[in-house]
C-alpha cells in the first residue's frame, strides 16, 4: 500500500539527529529498492534562516536522487514559514515539524516536545507553514509530556484542524525519551479520530513488529528508528511484508559490503578524517550479533588511520565468513 501525497512507500526512516543525513539516506533508499519514504535529520529554523553553513547543506537534498521529507525544529511561526520555503527551494518534498524531540537542549527552549504543553503556539506553527508553501505538511509528535499529560488525541485533532496532511505520533511520552515501552493504543485513539492519515512510530524492530503495529492500530504507515541502525535493509524488508512479500535478509558479505559502501558515502560527503570518526559507531551496529564483535569494535575504535580502518573491516569480515564454510 503506498501512502498519501504520492510518497513512496507507508513505510518511514524516522528522523534521527546525526543519523539520518545524506549517506545513511542513500543507504536505506538503495536497500529498500526506494520503497521507503526518508525524512531528514530535524533542521533548526532560526540556523537555517541564517544560512548557518552546516544546517543549510543538512536542509539541502537538491542532489538527492530520491524524494525527501524536510524537518524543521523551533518555535517561531514567521521564522517557521521561512524556513519552509528555503526548505522547499532546497529540494524538500515535504516539511515535517518536529513537535516530539524529547531532547532537553531542544525543549528548554520551547521546541520539539515542549510545544504539545503549548497548543495554541504549535496551531500558529502549523498554520503558518501551510500557508507558506505548496508541499505537504506533517506533524511528528508523541504520546504526550508525562503520564499526568497525555494529550495525543486533542493535539492530533489540532494538527488536523490546521493543515497537516498526515501525523506520525510516537507512542511514548516526552519523559519516557526512548525508554520504557511504547504505547500502540495510544497510536490507534488518535487513528479513530482523524481523518487524514496516521504514521505510527515506537517498538518496531522487525517486520512482524511493523505488521502487528499496523494490524492493532489501523495506522495507515510505520516509522522505524533506531532498528535501523547498522540494519538499513530493515525498512525495506518491512515494506515487503506490509505489501504481503517476503523479505531478503542479508549474508555476511552484503553486510560488509554495505558497511563498506556506507563508509565510503561517507567520505565522499565529510571528507576523509570525519568519515573515520563517524565510521566508529556504525561499525559497532553493523557489527551487532556477529561472531567475535566485542574484540573487532576493541580494535577498530584504536585506529586512527582511514585505509587501516577499512582493512580492519576486510579481515574481520573474512573471519567471519570463514567460520560460517
Amino acid at each position: 500500500m503506498v501512502l498519501f501525497n504520492k510518497l513512496p512507500s507507508n513505510v518511514f526512516l524516522a528522523p534521527m539527529a546525526g543519523i539520518t543525513d545524506r549517506p545513511t539516506r542513500q543507504i536505506v533508499y538503495d536497500k529498500s529498492d526506494g520503497h521507503v519514504t526518508l525524512v531528514s535529520e530535524m533542521v533548526a529554523i532560526n540556523a537555517l534562516s541564517r544560512k548557518n553553513a552546516k544546517t543549510y547543506r543538512i536542509a539541502d537534498v537538491r542532489a538527492e536522487k530520491h524524494p525527501v521529507i524536510v524537518q524543521l525544529v523551533g518555535t517561531d511561526p514567521a521564522m517557521f514559514a521561512d524556513a519552509a520555503q528555503l526548505a522547499a527551494e532546497l529540494g524538500a518534498s515535504g516539511i515535517d515539524i518536529n513537535m516530539g524531540c524529547p531532547v532537553r537542549k531542544i525543549t528548554t527552549s520551547g521546541a520539539g516536545s515542549a510545544l504539545m504543553k503549548n497548543p495554541q503556539l504549535a496551531a500558529d506553527i502549523i498554520r503558518s507553514v501551510v500557508d507558506a508553501v505548496k508541499l505537504g505538511v506533517s506533524v511528528k509528535f508523541r504520546k504526550g509530556w508525562d503520564n499526568n499529560n497525555i494529550n495525543a488525541v486533542e493535539f492530533a485533532k489540532m494538527c488536523e484542524a490546521n493543515g497537516a496532511a498526515f501525523v506520525t505520533i510516537h507512542g511514548r511520552t516526552k519523559a519516557q525519551g526512548y525508554s520504557g515501552t511504547a504505547d500502540w493504543q495510544i497510536i490507534a485513539d488518535v487513528k479513530k479520530t482523524l481523518k487524514i492519515p496516521v504514521v505510527g512510530n515506537g517498538d518496531v524492530f522487525s517486520p512482524e513488529t511493523a505488521k502487528q503495529m499496523l494490524e492493532q492500530t489501523g495506522a495507515d504507515g510505520v516509522m522505524v528508528g533506531r532498528a535501523a541502525l547498522g540494519a538499513p535493509w530493515l525498512p525495506g524488508q518491512i515494506d515487503a511484508v506490509v505489501r504481503g512479500q517476503k523479505p531478503t535478509f542479508p549474508t555476511i558479505a552484503e553486510i560488509k559490503h554495505t558497511l563498506q559502501k556506507h563508509i565510503a558515502l561517507l567520505k565522499d560527503y565529510y571528507g576523509e578524517k570525519l568519515a573515520l570518526a563517524l565510521s566508529r559507531k556504525y561499525v559497532c551496529w553493523y557489527s551487532k550479533n556477529l561472531y567475535d564483535a566485542k574484540r573487532f569494535r576493541e580494535n577498530y575504535m584504536k585506529i586512527n588511520d582511514y585505509q587501516t580502518a577499512l582493512d580492519e573491516i576486510e579481515k574481520y569480515f573474512r573471519q567471519n565468513k570463514e567460520r560460517t564454510e
